[in-house]
């Protein structure tokens, strides 16, 4: 492909995170001055871009997209830069950062009974063991339940295999409809169903046990028609691994994260749409009839966006 085979450009990045207005249009360099391109932006991670590029194609406007997020974590403390997505009269001026205000949620969620602390550490073994066999992951390693319980707590009740590995990174993925696809892919993975949805902003007006937003987004997608071999989950931290697990209602025979997730490699804005990346190959390769991509962003996990794929 060249670029004038592509009908539409949508990118995914983050403002905060480089500290100007506008950051995204030097990523747009990147694309060349010409042929002159169709272009949008959305403030968020590239899984939500494709969202977007995939609901122009519904259009018939379009046949094909490129989607692509990226973001410096290491431009700050990107654990106080997500702190700027907070309610900014309330929340925000104390700085909780967003490790802290994901400890809380861990401890609401172990206090209740919904999660336990093996449970967390049984996630972030197989999610560092599966990175094994993944060389785009930025951590990996084969660590037994035992001394991972052991570690040291960063933000009492997480331990630092318990919460993302933060990375500089981008993530860039190719959309077609119909007859396109199966021009590009001799197994397209193929979009069956979509959603996002939303939870307040307000704090206290969320459950910190519960993920009600990915739960609908999940009945919407119709990840619940048939059985799913894979899903890809983008849980920042071990404990929302095992909320999402339970809002989508995926069973035992469903691989988790065979990549290493978001505990093994965060780079913002793209980690996401790498979920959606690392779900469709599978499918491509015929590893998975079926599989599940899912971003979110906020926090607890404010926003869920839940794609279905499948192969013919």
């Amino acid at each position: 492909m060249t670029k004038t085979d592509i009908g539409f450009w949508c990118h995914g990045s983050c403002d905060y995170m480089t500290g100007q207005p506008f950051s995204f249009v030097s990523a747009v360099d990147a694309l060349g001055a010409w042929p002159p391109i169709i272009e949008s932006h959305v403030e968020a991670d590239g899984a939500f871009a494709l969202y977007e590029a995939w609901m122009k194609i519904q259009t018939g406007e379009i046949d094909t997209a490129l989607v692509f997020g990226n973001g410096r974590s290491s431009s700050g403390d990107i654990n106080r830069i997500l702190t700027l997505q907070l309610d900014p009269y309330v929340v925000g001026p104390l700085w909780p950062d967003d490790r802290s205000i994901a400890a809380m949620q861990a401890r609401a969620c172990l206090e209740s009974g919904v999660v336990t602390e093996r449970g967390m550490a049984e996630v972030a073994q197989r999610s560092h063991r599966n990175a094994l066999t993944n060389p785009k992951a930025l951590r990996r390693g084969d660590h037994s339940i035992e001394a991972l319980m052991a570690a040291q707590l960063v933000a009492d009740p997480l331990r630092e295999l318990d919460c993302p590995a933060h990375a500089d990174g981008v993530t860039a993925v190719i959309i077609a409809a119909g007859d396109r696809a199966r021009s590009l892919a001799a197994r397209p993975a193929w979009i069956r169903g979509i959603d996002h949805r939303i939870e307040s902003q307000n704090l206290g007006n969320r459950s910190m046990t519960s993920l009600p937003s990915a739960a609908l987004a999940a009945h919407k997608a119709g990840v619940a028609n048939d059985k799913i071999d894979v899903a890809e989950l983008h849980a920042p931290y071990s404990h929302q691994e095992l909320l999402l697990t339970s809002a989508l209602g995926l069973s035992e025979s469903t691989t988790i994260n065979p990549s290493g997730g978001a505990l093994c490699a965060n780079p913002m804005m793209s980690a996401g749409l790498a979920r959606f990346a690392e779900a469709a190959t599978r499918v491509m390769n015929g590893t998975a009839d079926r599989a599940i991509g899912h971003a979110s962003s906020g926090p607890w996990m404010q926003q869920n966006l839940v794609c279905v794929l499948e192969g013919e």
